[in-house]
């Protein structure tokens, strides 16, 4: 995985603060902090404590999340729990 910035950080650091909060309140990918955003927030549920299991993967599927770089066993888990919240989905809806 490729760690390197690709932020230029001359030009950002050329701009003043009010420039860059300007830009940074007109990006559509940057929400703005309201009060629906804090509502929402503060739902969300603290992070179970995680159990430690040895797990059988193929070696492919293995080396795949590991080239994905630091954190691939938080990602693997994303995964499994986004199954699981799928599953669990379908089965209330039967």
């Amino acid at each position: 995985m490729n760690n390197t910035s690709k932020t230029d950080w001359d030009r950002v650091d050329a701009k003043s603060d009010q420039e860059l909060i300007r830009e940074a309140i007109a990006d559509p990918d940057n929400p703005p902090i309201d009060e629906e955003f804090l509502s929402r927030a503060r739902q969300v549920q603290p992070p179970q404590p995680k159990r430690q299991v040895t797990l059988r993967l193929d070696s492919d599927v293995l080396e795949w999340f590991k080239q994905q770089g630091k954190g691939y066993q938080t990602m693997i888990n994303a995964v499994l729990r986004a199954y699981k919240d799928v599953q669990e989905k379908e089965q209330q809806t039967q």
